[in-house]
């Protein structure tokens, strides 16, 4: 049986992830900050433990937790982290270094726990939850696209430094999907955006888009179901994505000229303002 470790499991994609992958056999260690959304997963003989990512303390105890259970770990999916936007000019430092310490800085700490174990093994798979935001760009979402930016660069280069060990390291890029990671994102924008900011207007317009957009059809299942793939796939895919939107919309970023691109935004922050 392949014992898999999932971050950030109380809810949204982690939460269906530990879910689907206890269903299909494997012995699922979930950790969040949540306790009591994570006992929920319980009946379904996931074995859960406090973890907060941005606490080395708080990684070792979980880590320890799951060694005193087994001898090796299989399955590493980095899920945690969360979207703060708001303009440049308005997002605070302190606000911005706490989305890269969830999203990057905690990612690649409990990574580096985690590899010596797969390492010694000769074998394992890492699974980023990165954004389809790692390969773009939008106005007000500079500090969140930057940190999926980091996470896929980090991603690339770690695919390569552990390939000699048998580990694989593999990339899930979701698009718009149904879960708090919504309203997380447009909270921290209205909370970072004061009454008199330049940007006020379009950052409040900006939520109301974003709540409306139809590019927003996955389910948090769906992600989950792309994890799956990735973990039985003898020979996976440095990348997944979800649906064809998600698709076009990495191609169009990566393909069109940048003044191209700029040149859409710019139409669509005037329809904010």
């Amino acid at each position: 049986m392949k014992n898999i470790i999932i971050t950030g499991a109380s809810s949204g994609i982690g939460y269906e992830c530990a879910i689907l992958l206890a269903k299909e056999g494997f012995q699922v260690y979930a950790g969040a900050r949540s306790l009591d959304k994570l006992k929920e997963l319980e009946e379904y003989d996931i074995k859960i433990h406090y973890l907060d990512i941005n606490d080395t303390k708080s990684i070792e105890q979980f880590i320890n937790f799951v060694l005193e259970d087994t001898n090796h770990i299989d399955v590493l999916i980095n899920n945690a982290g969360y979207g703060s936007f708001g303009a440049l000019e308005d997002v605070s430092i302190e606000e911005a270094r706490n989305q890269f310490n969830t999203n990057v800085f905690g990612l690649m700490e409990i990574t580096q726990k985690v590899l010596p174990i797969m390492r010694k093994q000769n074998n394992g798979r890492i699974i980023n939850i990165s954004s389809i935001g790692g390969k773009m760009y939008t106005i007000l979402g500079g500090w969140y696209y930057a940190t999926k930016h980091s996470v896929e660069v980090l991603s690339d280069v770690l695919r390569n430094e552990v390939k000699d060990f048998n580990i694989k390291v593999i990339i899930i890029e979701p698009g718009g999907t149904k879960t708090n990671w919504q309203s997380t994102m447009a909270q921290h924008m209205l909370d970072s955006t004061p009454n008199d900011s330049p940007y006020y207007d379009i950052a409040h317009k900006y939520t109301s888009f974003m709540d409306d957009m139809p590019l927003k059809i996955a389910e948090a299942n769906d992600i989950a179901k792309l994890c799956l793939k990735a973990i039985k796939a003898k020979k996976p895919k440095l990348r997944y994505l979800n649906s064809f939107s998600d698709k076009a919309m990495v191609f169009a970023y990566t393909k069109l000229p940048t003044k191209l691109i700029d040149a859409i935004l710019n139409k669509m922050m005037k329809r904010f303002k």
